[in-house]
């Protein structure tokens, strides 16, 4: 592998140790995967924030590195956390746990991480544009910025983007490369324009093409419907990359010749959505995976104003970033008559294990997650049938 001057001197130890450490692995990553030199990047999004993922040895990984001196040099986020920072009495949260989580996120902010703890950054301050090569660990995120605005990142590993946010720069290898971006097979897909139907379809198409690159046609998704996509490909399958036909900055860019085509509708759909549904009751109703928008809340709120909860025996979580949460003081008064607005956490990396054993999602992401991650029967549905259990 080429390394420039200053790269070799900081894998020989003359920025630091952490430094060191980092481009060791960087570089170890290049070379598993062919690359041939390292590339510059303009941000990078870290997974591993929440203690229940990363336990103990995590901790002890993350100490080293700050206690060493380690720090990010380009903008760099963080994946949501095990809990709300304010309310995790109210998500049943242990006080051990809650004391190991808030460390997590000192040590992070140490190392000059900014703690915004989102699985949506996109939609606050870290927004890549488009040809930008970054380092993103979160994969419903950097399925997102890859596909509908453009940027260039991998699949990257949490203590890889870590590495990578340290030195500013990651292996050009994968999906930073032109060729490694073309689309794999076409997608005529057909959704009823709901954004559940957009959770499905990523559904039906990320369990049929594990981590092929899709080239949809027929689809029109806004924002939002683009995130609830990608986090369902993502988790269904691998899907790092998708093109949409007169949507996605790059779909024009190619000849879908000897391509095969796949058609997913009404059926492919329905059949997502079966295998989802494990349970035929809940416990809690969790919202906002991957994060609630704006829009999001803003709709929820519209939906349930003027409504009474009725059932108290099904608790409810509403989901988001603490920016989103700040901005929509309106909607979390309407939203909290009936649970709370949660910020910087979702169901998926919180111990609810602990306490729920049946959760209700309107996500296609949360509804693979949980049962292995959380220990949960499930229940997928739209958020007005979701409601149908507590009015």
């Amino acid at each position: 592998m080429y390394l420039t001057r200053d790269e070799e001197g900081m894998l020989a130890g003359e920025e630091g140790e952490s430094c060191r450490k980092a481009m060791e692995l960087v570089v170890a990553l290049g070379k598993v995967y062919g690359a041939e030199d390292l590339i510059d990047i303009t941000s990078a999004h870290l997974s591993g924030a929440s203690y229940k993922t990363i336990g103990d040895g995590g901790v002890k990984y993350l100490e080293d590195m700050a206690e060493g001196g380690a720090r990010v040099s380009v903008p760099s986020t963080l994946n949501p956390i095990g809990m709300d920072r304010e309310r995790w009495r109210e998500m049943h949260i242990p006080p051990s746990f809650a004391e190991k989580q808030l460390r997590i996120i000192e040590l992070y902010k140490r190392m000059g991480v900014a703690a915004t703890c989102s699985c949506t950054p996109y939609l606050g301050d870290n927004v890549p544009s488009l040809g930008d090569h970054v380092a993103w660990a979160e994969s419903s995120a950097l399925s997102f910025v890859n596909s509908y605005i453009g940027a260039r990142t991998n699949r990257e590993g949490g203590p890889g983007a870590l590495a990578a946010a340290i030195i500013g720069r990651t292996a050009n290898y994968g999906l930073h490369i032109d060729e490694n971006r073309r689309p794999t097979v076409v997608i005529d897909a057909e959704t009823d324009g709901s954004v559940f139907s957009y959770s499905m379809l990523g559904q039906a198409v990320g369990a049929s093409i594990g981590g092929g690159i899709p080239y949809f046609r027929g689809i029109d998704p806004d924002v939002d419907d683009a995130k609830t996509m990608s986090a369902a490909m993502a988790a269904s399958g691998s899907v790092a990359l998708y093109h949409v036909e007169g949507v996605t900055p790059e779909a024009g860019s190619f000849d879908l010749g000897g391509l095969e085509a796949i058609h997913m509708g009404e059926r492919e759909l329905k059949d997502a959505y079966d295998r989802l549904n494990t349970a035929e009751d809940v416990q809690l109703i969790a919202l906002g995976c991957p994060h609630l928008s704006r829009k999001e809340m803003r709709d929820i709120a519209a939906f349930l104003k003027g409504k009474k909860k009725r059932n108290k025996d099904v608790e409810i979580w509403f989901c988001t970033s603490s920016r989103i949460r700040e901005e929509c003081a309106e909607e979390v008064r309407v939203m909290e008559e009936f649970g709370p607005v949660l910020a910087d956490t979702c169901m998926v990396v919180a111990p609810i294990e602990g306490t729920f054993k049946r959760t209700g999602t309107n996500s296609a992401k949360a509804g693979n997650y949980l049962p292995t991650l959380c220990s949960q029967e499930v229940v997928c549905r739209d958020v007005s049938k979701l409601m149908e259990v507590v009015m």
